[in-house]
């Protein structure tokens, strides 16, 4: 690269252009790791005090602390030390054993009650209370009223 640019006169721009190399590459200047280690340090103080912090916490301890990192370095920090925890999965309950509904022989043995809401067409809601025999699926006009709204 530094052939074409001093010896054909060409500008960098141009070099890289005949290289297939982006500018970026070019003007890429390695970065000393030194601050890494900064991290780490404050990341192990941070997992000893706390240690099922996962990193979001522990990246917002170190914002409230006054650490201005971005949060992409120190995630690439925090995996690299191996402390990303697993999330605990929900343990599934076991399968409950459906059972039949013991259907009554005869009247006025079970009886089921439920309530109800429905509106008319003018908007007026209204509520019942409903009581049915389980036997013949009959319901029992004593005891159904209904409590407009």
């Amino acid at each position: 690269m530094g052939y074409l640019v001093k010896d054909e006169d060409l500008s960098i721009r141009q070099a890289c252009l005949a290289m297939k190399l982006s500018l970026s590459v070019y003007y890429y200047c390695f970065k000393d790791k030194t601050e890494d280690k900064i991290i780490i340090a404050e990341l192990e103080k941070l997992a000893e005090k706390h240690p099922t912090y996962g990193f979001k916490k522990m990246f917002h301890l170190l914002r409230s602390e006054g650490c201005i990192w971005n949060h992409k370095r120190v995630y690439r920090v925090y995996v690299m030390m191996g402390l990303n925890i697993r999330r605990k999965r929900k343990r599934r309950l076991p399968a409950r054993v459906k059972t039949p509904h013991i259907l009554p022989i005869e009247c006025n043995v079970t009886w089921s009650m439920d309530f109800m809401q429905d509106s008319l067409i003018n908007g007026k809601s209204f509520r019942t209370f409903n009581v049915i025999d389980d036997h013949n699926r009959e319901a029992d006009d004593r005891h159904r009223y209904i409590h407009e709204c």
